[in-house]
């Protein structure tokens, strides 16, 4: 059997940590990404934090170091069907890990075009992967990046279950039980494609019989994995600017450059949360137990724990004697929230997930630390707001090249 996977958008946050732990774990693996994400960073002069190599630097010096090839193709998702419709059939994948996605809620909400944006390069790449597959006749399935965003973050008080939901309904006066998809209820337009993304597959996975397996993950922390942490060149990118910074590396990194740590609202707000290097275990361990052919869609709640962000704040504090700054809120979400998941699908797999401690808090530390000369100041903020925004005009056109 094949162990050929294609990882679309691997030259990411998320994608290229796990294109390598798959690579060293005896996949064949390629990349598919048009590097948008090394142009957003132009646009908004905000760079990682840790210098990352070329992609290309990256998957040379991946093969010096391990004797492990990555093929890479440089196109983009949304716009050639064809390309990705060809390179499916040349290269018969057993899996698709579908990373291709604008991944930040403050930055399409920054102006009606980062809107527009985020909706046709979302909902247009997914797409054109699933119609691609379907046209291949393949047997391929499909593993999208979800987030726990999809749920929402108002405080229901029940345990979000992984996917499904369900109901007893009236019919006709008798009583009976109905399974319906999680009601979704998105907080951003990059939320509400995650949403669309869950109806295609539905669609999908009933009208085509599909195997894909959807993972509904938390906010990612940390940095590093044990094979981006090989070599220098290998480096995985740490965000920190306020469109695409996570909230726990943000506040690690704002300790270690005598910054006030940021908090926007109350810091009543729970999110949930999963470590970098679970991210790429779960993803390998969705590829090795997919759906059974004629199955409905697999979604897995991929997340560890649920954090109050002025708690976690507060642990940065006493970690590094850091002070807390309250910011105005931009975003039109509940003061405060609880959340609780459903996690029994990758435990029952045998996950163990990684949980906050002050260890991995050390690691994170240390690299803000190194790099902390590279950090912007004027970046830190959050300036993308959820109220009525003026569309904008990057390099004098309503549709800029980003």
């Amino acid at each position: 059997m094949s162990k050929k996977v294609i990882v679309c958008g691997g030259d990411g946050f998320c994608g290229w940590p796990t294109s390598l732990y798959l690579s060293q774990n005896g996949y064949d693996v390629i990349i598919i990404d048009n590097l948008v994400r090394r142009k957003i960073d132009i646009e908004l002069d905000a760079y990682s934090l840790t210098p990352i190599q070329s992609i290309y630097k990256r998957i040379e010096a991946w093969n010096e170091l391990t004797g492990k090839k990555i093929k890479y193709y440089n196109f983009d998702l949304s716009l050639h069907y064809r390309r990705v419709s060809e390179i499916i059939e040349q290269e018969k994948p057993m899996a698709i890990v579908h990373f291709a996605e604008q991944r930040a809620a403050p930055f399409c909400m920054k102006s009606s075009y980062h809107k527009r944006y985020t909706v046709n390069n979302n909902l247009n790449s997914t797409h054109n992967i699933l119609d691609a597959i379907v046209e291949s006749s393949q047997d391929i399935h499909m593993i999208h990046l979800g987030t726990t965003g999809y749920y929402g973050y108002s405080s229901v008080g029940l345990t979000i279950q992984e996917g499904y939901l369900n109901v007893k309904v009236d019919v006709d006066g008798n009583e009976k039980n109905l399974d319906i998809m999680y009601p979704p209820n998105p907080g951003s337009i990059y939320h509400v494609t995650k949403c669309q993304d869950a109806l295609f597959f539905y669609f999908y996975n009933k009208n085509d019989n599909l195997r894909i397996t959807d993972l509904h993950q938390g906010i990612v922390w940390g940095t590093q994995t044990d094979e981006t942490s090989i070599d220098e060149r290998l480096i995985n990118r740490f965000d920190y600017c306020g469109d695409f910074g996570t909230v726990l590396n943000r506040f690690l990194m704002q300790s270690q450059v005598n910054h006030p740590i940021t908090i926007h609202g109350t810091g009543g707000q729970t999110r949930a949360f999963i470590n970098i290097r679970d991210t790429v275990k779960c993803v390998k361990m969705a590829i090795e137990n997919p759906p059974k052919k004629g199955d409905r869609v697999k979604v897995f709640n991929q997340t560890s724990e649920c954090l109050n962000i002025k708690e976690l704040a507060k642990k940065i504090c006493n970690l590094t004697n850091a002070k807390i700054k309250y910011y105005k809120n931009p975003r039109n979400e509940d003061v405060k929230n609880n959340l609780k998941f459903d996690h029994t699908g990758f435990s029952s797999l045998g996950w163990y997930p990684v949980l906050l401690d002050d260890a991995l808090l050390d690691e994170i530390m240390n690299i803000a630390k190194k790099y902390k000369d590279r950090c912007d100041h004027s970046k830190i903020i959050c300036t993308s707001v959820w109220s009525k925004n003026k569309d904008i005009d990057l390099n004098g056109s309503d549709n800029p090249v980003i």
